[in-house]
């Protein structure tokens, strides 16, 4: 009865506060944030974030990734592999280092801060995606580049924080070996999606065809997209990453468009604005004026980092100053692999409890503030083009 209460406060909640975000020209995403913090712990206190939204959520994120690899251009992927792997290095490495020295400021021991650095350095794919989308930006030269960007970051992000890891531990040996298998793992998964994306897929869907049922060619995609997304995990990777592939691996064959018109209801309609909502219902103001100046500073570098990362990098590639920021500003949400990883650390006792709500706050406002950075810079190219 309680999740049936929640599913229907959510529901209800986010279509009427995207519709108003809509009619003043905000992003819906910002209101399906707002959402989550407001029926949450932070305000009302309504829902809690249990087991069963976190359920639905993982379900809205999966789904999310694979329609945006349905949405993407293959081509234009593999036009801008270079700029995307250049600027997600940059977008990495900037706030990683930058991050660290603030956290030594506030007095955050060696391991702390480099873990903290790890924390905002993931830009956040799922919720960038959505930001594109809705500014329909997603299929621009600048839209290619920041989702490529996003993909390699999220891989290059997940792999520094298991060489941290290794090297926090105690054991050499055994984590050198982990990170051979690691290593070994993301080259596997990745030379499986290949054969996935360039042969298998053609032979899936034309045996699909051939089955009576008139909806097996969607339900067969979504089998791969959660078996991919499974296999994603299971090799350390992201399941979003998985997703995303999947997705990417239907949009060559001839079924994307009937696969895309039967998922995007279920998506969009029930599980796509729960994981929105989760994430604002992790804000809990407790302790928030004692932590005032290192959520501010987080929040202020979180944001600094990656559009001076990505930006920078991304006008060594060739593209000009007001393109150059709307990537940097496409780069800078942060979200699900933000949270994860802030979650690894406080039960690895690398963030105490007090440190850990004040660096999800950190996580919270630099997301929230991305739709806002990414409207603005995309208004400054209307103006430039006009």
């Amino acid at each position: 009865m309680n999740n049936l209460i929640s599913i229907s406060l959510i529901l209800i909640f986010t279509t009427l506060i995207g519709n108003f975000f809509k009619r003043i020209g905000l992003p819906i995403v910002v209101g399906e944030l707002c959402v989550g913090v407001a029926l949450g712990p932070g305000i009302l206190g309504w829902i809690e974030p249990n087991q069963f939204i976190k359920t639905f959520s993982e379900f809205g994120v999966v789904l999310l990734m694979f329609l945006a690899g349905l949405g993407s251009d293959l081509k234009g992927l593999k036009k801008f592999f270079k700029p995307s792997i250049t600027i997600a290095f940059s977008g990495t490495i900037f706030p990683l280092i930058m991050t660290y020295f603030v956290a030594r400021a506030f007095r955050f021991n060696f391991s702390q801060a480099a873990f903290l650095g790890v924390i905002f350095s993931a830009t956040s794919v799922s919720i960038t995606v959505e930001i594109l989308r809705e500014m329909n930006l997603l299929a621009s030269n600048e839209g290619i580049t920041i989702l490529g960007s996003s993909v390699a970051d999220d891989i290059i992000s997940v792999f520094v924080l298991s060489l941290l890891i290794s090297f926090t531990g105690s054991q050499s040996n055994e984590n050198a070996m982990n990170i051979v298998y690691k290593i070994l793992g993301l080259v596997a998964y990745f030379v499986f999606a290949f054969v996935v994306i360039h042969w298998l897929i053609n032979y899936i869907m034309f045996y699909t065809k051939k089955l009576f049922s008139p909806m097996s060619e969607t339900v067969v995609s979504i089998v791969l997209c959660f078996s991919m997304a499974s296999l994603s995990e299971l090799c350390g990777l992201s399941d979003v990453i998985g997703a995303f592939f999947a997705g990417l691996a239907i949009s060559t064959t001839d079924s994307k468009s009937k696969i895309v018109k039967n998922i995007n209801p279920i998506g969009y309609a029930v599980f796509i604005p729960f994981f929105f909502v989760s994430i604002g219902l992790n804000v809990s103001f407790e302790g928030f004026t004692n932590d005032f100046l290192l959520i501010l500073s987080l929040t202020v570098i979180g944001i600094l980092s990656k559009i001076i990362g990505a930006g920078f990098a991304s006008k060594f590639c060739g593209f000009d100053y007001p393109h150059s920021y709307l990537i940097g500003s496409g780069m800078v949400a942060r979200g699900e692999m933000a949270l994860i990883v802030a979650q690894i650390g406080f039960s690895a006792n690398l963030l105490t409890a007090g440190r850990y709500t004040a660096v999800i706050m950190a996580i919270i406002l630099v997301t929230l503030s991305a739709p806002f950075l990414v409207k603005h810079a995309a208004g400054r190219l209307t103006k430039q083009a006009s």
